[in-house]
Formats: structure tokens, sequence, C-alpha cells
């Protein structure tokens, strides 16, 4: 493997270990400075508005990156975010923390501008492979993230940033002395346009039979969102688990899903099909769900967790049917419209999650996971109907 792409994979693992940090560490990083027990919207807001940075900034990264060129705009990325982690470390007041946050979104944003530059420098033929190592990278990542989070968050609430600040500082300073340029910059005139977040959406209500999978990857996208938020919160009040075992069972997750979407969505769709697949995703989140709702000891979570990992197989189901019934001159458009999809449903979800466990926090934390199991149900007939109604046709 050459130089630039151990540099470009860094920086993914990097962005996702990142994502994954935080989470076993924020409930009590936001009770630290805002002095309450409930703080569940404030965790609500904050990914929200970490969600919409990223939506916001994804095509701005990815215009410039075409203009002044692949290598400044990562540079200016892993700059950023080493600078957020120093803002996270030694915030003392709220205000500080969401600002953070918010440049953390900022620069999670350079994941465009990194796929952009696999795809300059790799031959055609390696293509598949290179961005089936980026994946993989970014599920390494977001294992390592949640266990190392929770590990030197026990020991420190702050040593987690340092850590993070400083592997972010060491890629920069790779970056800045190994990476060269991928594209000849054009430094052309920059269409505004291209940085309207909201452009690839709008050909979802213009092309013809796009919409009913649109709606459905945005239903099962937001009820996803419910795991980030919720958990490390459900781990506390339910267990009373501490920030390692928020991180070792977040990790735990991110192992099991990781095999299950390397190694089963291709045999569960030559056996059940792309609606049987997704129809068995939904289904065994739903039980896991469920279990999880009325489980009061830690080892149940654990023990059910190969189960509810098998949701993963509906995802690639429902791209697989999505991409089935768009002409290959469109893939692209298709991606963008997905991808904004999914972007507005991690910010939008958060707030209704946190606001909902905000209300059964006291009585029953568990009824969360019953809501987004009450969710998968309510969306199997939209989800039948959808991708029904696009396996009419091609879209051309």
């Amino acid at each position: 493997m050459n130089k630039p792409l151990i540099v470009i994979f860094t920086a993914i693992a990097l962005d996702a270990v990142g994502i994954g940090l935080i989470f076993p560490i924020l409930p009590r990083l936001l009770e630290s400075v805002t002095h309450t027990a409930h703080i569940a919207p404030y965790i609500g807001v904050m990914a929200a508005l970490y969600a919409f940075m990223q939506f916001l900034f994804a095509p701005v990264l990815g215009a410039l990156s075409d203009n002044l060129g692949r290598r400044p705009v990562l540079l200016m990325s892993l700059a950023g975010a080493a600078i957020n982690y120093v803002i996270m470390a030694f915030a003392p007041q709220l205000w500080m923390l969401v600002l953070g946050r918010a440049i953390a979104g900022l620069t999670s944003a350079n994941m465009s501008v990194a796929t952009a530059y696999i795809t300059d420098i790799s031959p055609e033929e390696t293509r598949a492979r290179r961005f089936g190592l980026s994946g993989a990278m970014f599920g390494i990542g977001f294992i390592i993230g949640p266990v190392l989070g929770g590990l030197l968050g026990d020991y420190g609430l702050r040593l987690p940033f340092l850590v993070a600040a400083a592997l972010n500082a060491g890629n920069l300073l790779l970056a800045l002395f190994v990476l060269p340029e991928s594209r000849i910059p054009t430094h052309a005139k920059i269409d505004l346009s291209a940085f309207n977040p909201l452009r690839p959406l709008s050909r979802a209500f213009a092309v013809k039979g796009l919409l009913p999978i649109v709606a459905a990857v945005f239903i099962l996208s937001a009820a996803g969102e419910a795991y980030g938020i919720c958990w490390a919160l459900w781990g506390f009040d339910t267990f009373g688990w501490n920030g390692l075992w928020i991180g070792l069972s977040l990790g735990t997750f991110g192992v099991c899903q990781t095999l299950v979407q390397a190694l089963l969505p291709g045999p569960a769709v030559k056996r059940l099909g792309e609606r049987g697949a997704l129809m068995a995703g939904l289904t065994a989140g739903g039980i896991a769900l469920i279990v999880m709702a009325f489980a009061r000891a830690g080892w149940i979570v654990f023990a059910i967790m190969p189960v509810f990992a098998l949701t993963g197989i509906g995802t690639p189901a429902l791209q697989t049917l999505a991409t089935g019934k768009v002409s290959p001159e469109r893939q692209g458009e298709l991606q963008g419209v997905l991808t904004s999809v999914v972007s507005l449903a991690s910010i939008f979800a958060p707030l209704g999650f946190s606001a909902l466990y905000f209300a059964v926090e006291k009585p029953w934390p568990g009824a969360i996971w019953l809501s987004v199991a009450v969710i998968y149900v309510l969306a199997m007939p939209l989800v039948l109907w959808g991708v029904r109604r696009a396996g009419r046709g091609q879209i051309s």
C-alpha cells in the first residue's frame, strides 16, 4: 500500500474514532457543565448540530477540493479536527462544547474529499477494493472509538479528547509531509449552486419512482439514530454501567455489525431476495429491541447483540433495490440523494429521540427501544409498498 493511501485511510479511521469516542463520556461531560442529571435534550441538540454541519459542509468541501485541490482541504479538515478535540478537552461551559461539536461536524465532512482522493489515485480496476478498505477502516475506527473513550474516560473525563487531539495532530503532520496532491486544481470559478446541500435531494421529487425508496431510507435511518443518542444514557440508568462498560457494549455491537455486513448481505439476498432480506433484518432488529426494552441484567444485552446486528442485512438490501432501479448513468445522482436523506434523518431524529427519552427516563428507560421497535413495525408496510413501487420499472 502506498503512503498517500495510508494517510487517507488513517484519516478515515480517526474520523470514525472521533464519532465513537464521545458516546460513552458525553452524558457525564454534559452533567459536569450543565449541573443537571437530565441531559438527554442536550445530547439530542449536539447530535443534531453535528449532523447539520456535516450535511451543510459536505458539498462545500467537495466543491472546494475540486477547485483548490484535495490536499489543502484535507489538511484544513485535519487541523480543524485537532482544534475541536482541544476545545472539547478544556471547555468549562456548555457553549464551548456546542462549538466543539459544530467544528467536529464540519471537519467530518471531509469523508467526501477522502473518497475523491482515493478515486483520483486509483485505477478503475482497484477502486472497488480500495473503497471496501476505506469502509473497513471506518468500521475499525468505530469499534475502537467507544472502547477507547469509555476506558480513558474512567481515568479522566477529558482525557479521551486529549488523546484524540494528539492522534489527529500526528496525522496532520504525516499528511503535511507525506501526502501529495492527487489532481491539478482547476482554480475555475466555483458554481455556488454546488454548495446547496438540498440540491441532490430535489432529485427525489424530480425522478419518477424514487420517492418511495427515499421515504423508506429516511425512516430506517431516523430509527437508527436512537442508538447513538440513548445507548449510554440507557446503559447507565438501567444497569449502572460506567464508561468502560458502555464503550465495551458499543464496541461489541460494532464487531457484530461489521461481521454481519461483511458476511451475510450477499447470502441473505441470494436466499431470500432483496425484499425478504430487508424484512428479515427489520424483524431481527424488532425482536432484539423488545428484549432490550425489558432487560434487567447487562449480560442479556451482550447475548442478544448477534440477533440485533442482523438488522444490518436490511440496509444493503434496500440499497441494492435502489441501485437496481436506476440506470447506470444516474447512479451518482442516486447516491447523492440517499446521502442527503440519511443526513436529514441524522438532523431531525436525535431531537425527537432525546425528547422521548427525557419523558420515559424515570419510569422506564427501556421504553425508548420499544418505540424504535414500533417504528420498525409501522414502517414495514411503507417499506414493502415503496420497494414494490420502485420495482415497476427502471428509472432512466
